[in-house]
């Protein structure tokens, strides 16, 4: 299951990325105000990426007016790897090199096809592991230390 959220600077954005999800066989789980509702993003980031975290969705979209707010609440989670893309190279490397499991994205500069065309890459690229499962692995230990106090 993925999770797609967004604050209402990315409403309609949002509905073109639950559809083109669902159109591939994905079951989704959208998230978010209604048309005309503001909301915080805060709010919705908090729950993608608790979902994440806790493994309740296996990977997670998440969109605002330009993804940074989004961006900046799901990394707070252990175990996320949250990326703002912006393109496709962007995208392409959110998933081979960082195994992201959510990506963020901003409804006010961005049109629903290439915010489309970008999640295609994401879902399309296989993560490379190797020299990037060893960073992955650092990250991984840095929050352990977090959380265990050392750091």
């Amino acid at each position: 299951m993925y999770f797609v959220a967004s604050d209402h600077g990315a409403i309609e954005l949002r509905g073109a990325i639950v559809s083109f999800l669902q159109a591939r066989g994905i079951e989704v789980l959208p998230l978010g105000p209604a048309e005309g509702e503001s909301a915080d993003y805060p709010d919705f980031g908090e729950k993608v990426a608790r979902a994440v975290s806790s493994g309740e969705a296996e990977k997670g979209i998440l969109l605002c007016g330009t993804g940074i707010g989004m961006s900046i609440v799901a990394n707070k989670f252990p175990g996320v790897r949250a990326a703002l893309i912006t393109d496709d190279f962007t995208a392409q490397m959110s998933k081979e090199h960082n195994n992201a499991n959510i990506i963020v994205m901003g409804g006010r500069v961005l049109t629903e096809t290439e915010a489309c065309a970008m999640v295609k890459t994401w879902l399309d690229t296989e993560f490379e592991g190797g020299r990037h499962q060893r960073r992955l692995d650092k990250i991984s230990a840095i929050e352990e230390a977090l959380k265990s106090g050392e750091l």
